[in-house]
């Protein structure tokens, strides 16, 4: 039996079935629903309100004072200098410098009210924003039994179609800082190299892009790609792997086989041609690597990617960490790319339908300190900040939350990360509660400390 569960969980993305869940599947198949029935109903039990993700991380820590909890009447030292706008939901106002995604808040659940204990360092604050575990240290790089990304977690339990890449993450392996390591997160971690994110390091604003492991060498046409994939896995029966019990080897063979399937696919090469997209779609979601690469995203989850999370930094000091000249980087080009891409991502799946399927997560490691410092900056602050949230079974137009006077603390709902990673899950059909099994079938609780946040959900 704990051979035919490991073999369900890594080849076809299913999750394991125990001897009490067979016979439930036995039985249920007697009253008339079908393994395919039941394994539909997502891997929590019940019906997902959303198919795919698009997680755009600020990385570095947005300031939520001057982007989505503004405080006009605050000190000076605290309010800083820009001015807030009102928005399609009334009563709610955002900064002057996001005039575009203030008419897309009828979509959006805005919380206010979020916080962790992580202050000082990105790579645990990143790593609690995205997987819901805080790792209790100030740093280390991703790490081979790291909690895994959702996206990681939604290939195995949800996959996609084998034509598609189930997690893509881009434009950056962001690191810790420049010449560190690979920020902890993004990857599939305890699930195994199998299942972590095809990686997206090419700038789809550059002209001519294309991604370079994406395309088979000329000398090697299609057919003949297709032929060795073939004689790969006669080779792998005739050499019974799967029998073996051999880890590695097995995780191996899948990236093996997930890589000629990717080379072949006609449906996996058209979402990387973002030349298709026409001219004037293109600069309104900016003509950066950050808005190029959120319309990316856009193609791949219309094409049938599962997650993408998207990290706008190339290292966690580089973007939105901003302890010096915070307003100067704000205005002069972070709040205008990001009003631009974020804007034009909720308006084209909104008009398209898309969006009650898909959800947008807004994410970021932390806040900003609520005085402003002596170089016009603002310091690392997890005791309360924002994120924002849209579709796929999100309300709209909905505040969660409230800061207190100056934004340091919250003041009503505190919500965590782990509740909002938990919910995400919710919404995506996986019990957050569920364990998961590492490659030696150990289970793992997948967000233990986390509650699914109900007041969130329409």
């Amino acid at each position: 039996m704990k051979t035919l569960r490991l073999e369900a969980s890594r080849r076809d993305g299913i999750p394991p079935l125990g001897r009490r869940q067979l016979l439930r599947v036995g039985a249920l198949t007697g009253l008339g629903i079908s393994l395919p029935q039941l394994l539909a109903r997502g891997a929590g039990g019940h019906a997902p309100r959303a198919d795919s993700c698009i997680i755009i991380f600020l990385n570095g820590g947005p300031s939520h004072l001057d982007m989505w909890d503004m405080k006009p009447d605050a000190p000076s030292e605290v309010r800083g200098p820009f001015a807030s706008i009102p928005t399609s939901v009334p009563g709610v106002r955002l900064c002057e410098h996001l005039p575009r995604l203030a008419q897309q808040m009828h979509h959006c659940t805005l919380v206010r009210s979020m916080n962790h204990s992580v202050n000082n360092s990105h790579a645990a604050a990143v790593y609690v924003a995205l997987t819901g575990h805080d790792r209790g240290e100030k740093g280390g790089g991703a790490k081979p039994d790291d909690h895994p990304n959702l996206g990681a977690v939604l290939s195995q339990l949800r996959p996609s179609p084998a034509s598609v890449f189930p997690y893509v993450a881009l434009p950056y392996k962001t690191q810790e800082g420049a010449g560190g390591p690979l920020q902890p997160g993004f990857q599939a971690g305890l699930l195994g190299a199998a299942l972590d994110p095809f990686w997206v390091l090419d700038d789809a604003n550059a002209a001519g892009f294309r991604v370079k492991n994406l395309a088979l060498p000329p000398e090697i046409p299609v057919p003949r790609m297709q032929a060795r994939s073939t004689l790969l896995e006669r080779l792998d029966r005739a050499a019974g792997s799967s029998s073996r019990g051999d880890v590695l080897y097995d995780e191996m063979t899948a990236i093996q086989r997930r890589a000629f399937d990717m080379l072949t696919s006609e449906d996996t090469q058209r979402a990387f041609e973002i030349a298709r997209e026409p001219d004037a779609v293109r600069t309104r979601y900016g003509r950066n690597i950050y808005g190029q690469s959120i319309l990316l995203a856009r193609r791949l989850i219309e094409a049938g990617t599962r997650v993408v999370t998207m990290s706008w930094a190339p290292d966690a000091n580089a973007t939105w960490d901003t302890h010096t000249g915070n307003f100067e980087k704000l205005q002069g080009g972070l709040l205008p790319q990001f009003d631009a891409a974020a804007s034009s991502l909720l308006g084209d799946l909104a008009e398209s339908g898309r969006l009650d399927r898909t959800i947008v997560a807004i994410l970021g490691d932390f806040g900003r300190s609520p005085r402003v410092n002596a170089n016009a900056g603002r310091d690392h602050w997890g005791a309360c900040y924002s994120v924002l949230l849209a579709g796929g079974g999100f309300k709209g137009g909905f505040v969660h939350g409230a800061s207190d006077r100056i934004g340091a603390l919250p003041a009503e709902s505190p919500t965590a990360p782990a509740d909002i990673i938990a919910t995400l899950y919710h919404l995506l059909g996986v019990d957050p509660h569920r364990n998961i099994h590492d490659m030696l079938d150990r289970p793992h609780p997948l967000v233990p400390n986390g509650r699914v946040v109900h007041e969130l959900i329409g």
